[in-house]
């Protein structure tokens, strides 16, 4: 089943987002690449095709966005968050081209692989949990991916595995698609944005003044996932019930956990009608078959309702779990086919490439 979507995207403006460099952004043509007999997904406001330069023979993933200004946006956000290839767990940017005679703008990335979404879901429904070293391995990626954006003052906002893709042998997670992107530094007041399942309790409350903790909430729900062989942690279908099954397996906050939470209308006029547990049950569905005592404590820190007490990117990274990292090896029992995952809210793309 595919996850409810619930996203609001703050209003663009045509100078770009706050806090990123102020650069001209130089816009090739799309006639410098020949697209394949390929389409890697389509969705309402994105066509994403498979191509290849016609001098360098690069192969690549061209997406392609009737709204200009949100492509540019994007770019900025993308550009940034790659660094150039300094971030290697961030997809790789090339540029900015448009179709002769149009306005219609594309982003020229790299053309990875599946998403980890697809790579889960392809597993046999009665197969092992993945090995726990893969899960550290992949997680480490993942948070030093985060590391280096939040460096760079962005807040992704849509951090989930169909966001995340896999390359290079199975042996690599990249974090894409920044259409929901922000600046730290632009100024709240903060609109939800991202996926139902994955928002932090903070965003689902609405609060307006959320920051780049937002994004690690998300990363614990992945690494949850990743545990689960794919099976989503929280799964409600509203923002009140995706409150509930969090509350239900975290238990609900009170003062001394969340100290402004029983403040919130939530707290005031729902919770007393709701019949929601205090007790914490995350380690029942987690038990030391499947995880360690140390990887346990990485997946607690980061689904902490609070984010005052969840820690950042660099300060997870430090923890003992992380001292030895093996290489990542995702099964690849199913061959996939490469694709980048839709935009937002649409229903999930399965795109089939003919070479």
């Amino acid at each position: 089943m595919a996850e409810p979507a619930a996203a609001a995207v703050r209003n663009h403006t045509a100078e770009g987002p706050a806090g990123l460099k102020r650069r001209r952004v130089a816009v090739g043509s799309t006639e410098q690449y020949e697209e394949t007999a390929c389409r890697l997904g389509e969705g309402a406001f994105v066509t994403v095709v498979k191509a290849r330069h016609r001098d360098t023979g690069r192969i690549v993933a061209i997406n392609a966005s009737a709204r200009p200004t949100a492509a540019l946006r994007e770019a900025r956000f993308l550009e940034e968050a790659c660094g150039g290839g300094a971030n290697p767990f961030v997809v790789g940017f090339h540029g900015v081209v448009r179709a002769p005679g149009t306005l219609d703008l594309c982003l020229v990335m790299d053309c990875v692989g599946p998403s980890l979404h697809d790579v889960l879901r392809q597993l046999p429904r009665r197969a092992p949990p993945l090995p726990e070293a893969t899960v550290r391995a992949a997680m480490w990626q993942l948070l030093t991916a985060a590391k280096q954006m939040h460096a760079s003052r962005i807040v992704h906002r849509d951090v989930k595995p169909q966001n995340i893709l896999v390359g290079e042998g199975r042996s690599v997670v990249k974090i894409c698609d920044f259409g929901l992107a922000m600046s730290a530094d632009e100024r709240p007041p903060y609109q939800p944005a991202g996926t139902l399942w994955y928002m932090a309790p903070k965003m689902l409350l609405e609060k307006p003044d959320y920051d780049a903790q937002v994004d690690i909430w998300s990363l614990g729900c992945v690494m949850a996932e990743l545990i689960s062989n794919g099976r989503p942690l929280f799964q409600g279908f509203h923002g009140q019930g995706q409150l509930s099954a969090i509350f239900e397996v975290l238990g609900a906050p009170d003062d001394s956990t969340w100290p402004w939470f029983s403040s919130t209308a939530i707290a005031t006029a729902v919770m007393p009608q709701l019949d929601v547990q205090r007790e914490n049950h995350l380690r029942e569905l987690f038990p030391e078959t499947k995880l360690s005592k140390e990887g346990f404590e990485v997946l607690s820190i980061l689904l902490t309702c609070n984010p005052d007490k969840r820690l950042t990117a660099a300060a997870a990274l430090e923890h003992p779990w992380f001292a030895k990292i093996d290489a990542l090896a995702l099964p690849n029992k199913v061959v996939v086919l490469s694709r980048l995952p839709k935009r937002r809210r649409i229903h999930h793309i399965h795109a089939v490439c003919v070479t």
